[in-house]
């Protein structure tokens, strides 16, 4: 099973915050996993890299489908404020038009999903992405700048040179 270990994500909570909030996976054999809250897995997969929007997308949909029939106040809040299927979003918010119109200030597209206007919808859902991966993309340079500069001062003195504003001298 693949594992992913970050010390820093974007747009998450601290450590803490996520611990308390985590989910825990029982194994038959009695060990237990803990791992992000749907919610915050959610908030993480929100970067530029095309695999994790398929997923947020696949995930929101079994979470939907799996709590559709009894759902509580708070999924509902949160199907409204992630869902990345247009088709559900008008559902969610044709059955909860109160909720819906209190979330509208935070999502704007929701008028959109009140309405029924799936080409808009899907459009306005494009365009939260683009928004997204931008903010991705923004927040990693210049860490990704850093880590660059760091390769590069490891290579020269690895290979005996030194390193002087990013050139290396033999």
């Amino acid at each position: 099973m693949p594992v992913d270990i970050m010390s820093k994500m974007r747009g998450v909570d601290g450590f803490s915050a996520l611990w308390k909030r985590r989910t825990s996976i029982a194994f038959p054999n009695g060990t237990r996993c803990h791992a992000l809250s749907l919610p915050d897995l959610v908030q993480a997969k929100k970067t530029q890299r095309d695999k994790d929007w398929p997923m947020i997308r696949r995930l929101l949909k079994v979470h939907y489908f799996e709590n559709s029939k009894r759902p509580t106040r708070a999924h509902v809040e949160f199907w409204l404020r992630e869902l990345r299927t247009p088709q559900l979003l008008v559902e969610v918010a044709s059955e909860h038009p109160r909720v819906c119109g209190r979330l509208l200030s935070k999502r704007p597209l929701l008028n959109f999903a009140r309405t029924g206007s799936l080409t808009e919808l899907q459009r306005a859902l494009q365009t939260e992405e683009a928004t997204e991966r931008e903010i991705d993309q923004r927040y990693w340079l210049p860490l990704r700048q850093e880590l660059e500069r760091l390769r590069s001062a490891h290579r020269a003195v690895r290979h005996g040179g030194t390193l002087d504003h990013g050139k290396r001298d033999s």
